[in-house]
C-alpha cells in the first residue's frame, strides 16, 4: 500500500485515529489549523469526491457530524468548518475531508478573488443543468 492516505486510514503508519468505522478513519491533522483539526479519510483508495460510493459518502457525512459534536463539547468553538480540496489542491492524493473548530479572529478565512468577469447566474445554472443531465 503505497498511498499515504490508505496507510493512515488503515492504521499502517502512526496516525492519531479518534474514530473509525468500516469505511473511514478520522485522525488528527499533523498541522492543525486549531486543536482538534480532524481529517476524515476513506479506508479504500479514493482520490476525488466524485469517486465516493454511496456507503462511503454516508460514512464521511456521519463521521463529520460525530467529529463536529465532539469538537463542540471539547473546545466550545465559535463554529465548525468543513472543507475538502480536490484536483491539484488535494495534497494527500487521497480523498480527505477537513473538520476543524473555528474561533473569531483565528486568522483562517475565505479569500475571494477580486474582479474578473463571470457569467450570469442563469447562464451558469443552464450549463450546470446540462452537465448533470449528461451524467457529468
Amino acid at each position: 500500500m503505497a498511498c499515504l492516505g490508505c496507510q493512515l486510514a488503515n492504521g499502517l503508519v502512526d496516525s492519531k485515529i479518534i474514530y473509525e468505522d468500516e469505511y473511514v478513519a478520522c485522525l488528527l491533522d499533523i498541522a492543525p489549523l486549531n486543536d482538534g483539526h480532524t481529517l476524515i479519510v476513506p479506508k479504500r483508495h479514493l482520490r476525488e469526491l466524485d469517486e465516493l460510493d454511496e456507503e462511503t459518502m454516508r460514512a464521511v457525512m456521519n463521521a463529520s457530524a460525530t467529529v463536529s459534536r465532539a469538537l463542540k463539547r471539547t473546545y466550545g468553538p465559535d463554529g465548525i468548518s468543513v472543507m475538502q480540496n480536490g484536483g491539484v489542491f488535494n495534497d494527500l492524493d487521497h480523498f480527505h475531508l477537513h473538520v476543524f473548530p473555528r474561533y473569531r479572529g483565528d486568522g483562517f478565512g475565505w479569500l475571494e478573488p477580486s474582479g474578473g468577469e463571470h457569467q450570469s447566474l442563469e447562464q451558469v445554472r443552464m450549463r450546470m443543468l446540462e452537465a448533470m443531465a449528461d451524467g457529468a
